[in-house]
């Protein structure tokens, strides 16, 4: 991002007096050139690899069919593969950045101010990913000040003098030193999140089978990941801890939840392990706009909490690695001011006995505690006073809070 943010800086300089102009601006040329022909390379590639109708000769025999099958198989799982990675790159080659001159008035107030500060800047601009409305603020800073200044501190000092929240953004550099660099910083999200967790181990095992992550992004995004492996013990914490690890390297290489999900999915079924099918919860939360999208995959019901309404979030899909490809929709809420999102794995469900999703439901109803973590807490001791204490299976609520930023 910074590349470009470079690049339009650059032509925005060449245009000074025309403060009214703005401009779209992609990654550099010769980078997007690059992309748009590893992603063609792979799409052939893919094609390449496509099934053509191939029948099997009366002659074979059994072994030989099933050999010739499964080698279709995994040809039609490094197409899909291919064809994925041939998608990430066209959209990372067509990603837009919005840029617009900062009004003069504005500019004048910055410089005067940074510049008693001996922090002197450039190249000011608004900007905005694939949008209209622009979430960050862009310039080039360097200091003759020996050791340099915080950029978290400029943050802090733009925020008071716009009169609008900004912190660094995480692709920029932490410190303002002698050499001009460029920095973003964002503007704080609508909405904060807190989130806290409980879990219980299954009797008799020494480690547990469910897994849990919760992953922050500089776009004001928020995802809360829970997996359930298959069974208990070692090889189910195994299963659930690689669904975990796939899912953030998968998501933070810029990979979208849903195609995410696929190649975690294709990674299993691939794998052909009989028993290891772990499930898959996975929540995104917007800051800026409350926007909340569930998908699961195998997992026990999710609930979302607004004073004391609950809404039971509910889709029938198998685990992971059954089939090559998988069932996931994707369900869309919008959350407001004080609500909770709660997720759970099947061992906290089924302890509540007969009704028990019913049950879990009213419960949280009535629930009037504010702090996640003790939320989690309190779910988790009624489904172990609920089975008499017997800890018949693994058991994780993962819970998160959101409130509007006072900041904003």
């Amino acid at each position: 991002m910074i590349a470009a943010v470079k690049e339009a800086q650059a032509y925005l300089n060449g245009r000074k007096g025309k403060a009214s102009c703005q401009e779209d601006v992609r990654v550099p040329q010769l980078c997007r050139e690059r992309l748009l022909h590893y992603a063609e390379s792979f799409q052939e590639l893919a094609k390449c690899l496509e099934a053509d109708g191939e029948e099997f000769p009366q002659s074979l025999d059994r072994r030989e069919i099933l050999e010739k099958k499964r080698s279709m198989e995994n040809k039609m799982l490094i197409s899909h593969n291919l064809c994925e990675m041939a998608h990430l790159m066209n959209q990372l080659a067509d990603e837009l950045f919005r840029l617009r001159p900062m009004e003069e008035r504005y500019r004048k107030l910055l410089l005067h101010a940074l510049r008693a500060e001996s922090i002197y800047a450039d190249h000011f601009c608004y900007l905005a990913e694939n949008t209209d409305e622009a979430h960050a603020i862009s310039m080039t800073l360097y200091t003759d000040k020996k050791g340099g200044w915080q950029a978290s501190w400029v943050a802090d000092m733009l925020s008071v003098l716009l009169n609008r929240p900004l912190q660094l953004s995480a692709t920029s550099p932490c410190l303002v030193e002698r050499e001009p660099h460029s920095f973003v910083f964002v503007e704080e999200a609508k909405f904060v999140a807190l989130t806290g967790f409980c879990k219980v181990t299954k009797e008799n095992e020494t480690v547990s089978g469910d897994h849990y992550s919760v992953l922050e992004s500089a776009k004001g995004r928020m995802t809360l990941i829970l997996s359930d492996g298959t069974g208990s013990g070692e090889r189910a914490s195994r299963d659930s801890e690689k669904t975990l690890d796939l899912m953030e390297k998968m998501l933070e290489a810029g990979y979208e939840t849903n195609a995410a999900i696929n190649m975690v999915n294709i990674a299993f079924f691939a794998g052909n392990r009989e028993y290891s099918h772990p499930t898959l919860d996975v929540c995104d939360l917007n800051l800026y706009n409350g926007a909340c999208s569930f998908y699961k995959v195998g997992g026990a019901s999710s609930y979302l909490k607004r004073g004391n309404r609950v809404e039971r979030i509910a889709y029938g899909s198998l685990p992971l690695g059954i089939f090559r490809t998988v069932e996931n929709t994707e369900i869309n809420r919008q959350l407001e001011d004080g609500d909770y999102v709660i997720l759970m794995t099947d061992g906290v469900e089924d302890a509540m006995g007969e009704g028990q999703e019913k049950r879990v439901e009213e419960y949280i109803a009535g629930l009037e505690e504010v702090n996640p973590g003790e939320i989690a807490k309190q779910v988790l001791e009624t489904a172990l006073c609920s089975c008499g204490g017997h800890i018949r299976d693994d058991m994780t609520v993962l819970v998160a809070g959101i409130w509007k930023n006072a900041a904003v």
